[in-house]
């Protein structure tokens, strides 16, 4: 099992980032995807959840009208559309599936900068 995390990096207040994860060695069209973060000495956040079939999405109050969740089942990859991005998005990003047994897998996570 894999997931990729990619598209990380520093942006300035303001600017926007996409974030990818790219997922193998399970079905990932039965598995709910979320992206994560954490913040140098906080706990891990859920961001945004996005359901099977992409039908249906959840996001975090800090992040809504900001982020935006989506995925590609027939490319197995989860993307985190990130606009506005402020100082305080500043975070490891962690892209996270749970199937419908209850087996959950983690990216290594990418760092997402934001800072003028």
């Amino acid at each position: 099992v894999q997931l990729v995390e990619s598209g990380g990096g520093l942006v300035q207040p303001g600017g926007s980032l996409t974030l990818s994860c790219a997922a193998s060695g399970f079905t990932f069209n039965r598995s709910h995807m979320s992206w994560y973060r954490q913040a140098p000495g906080k706990g891990r956040e859920l961001v945004a959840r996005i359901s099977t079939t992409g039908g249906s999405t959840n996001y975090a109050d800090s992040v809504k009208g900001r982020f935006t969740i989506s995925r590609d089942n027939a490319k197995n990859t989860v993307y985190l559309q990130m606009n506005f991005l402020k100082p305080e998005d500043t975070a490891v990003y962690y892209c996270n599936s749970n199937d419908w047994a209850g087996r959950t897998y983690w990216g290594q996570g990418t760092q997402v900068t934001v800072s003028s």
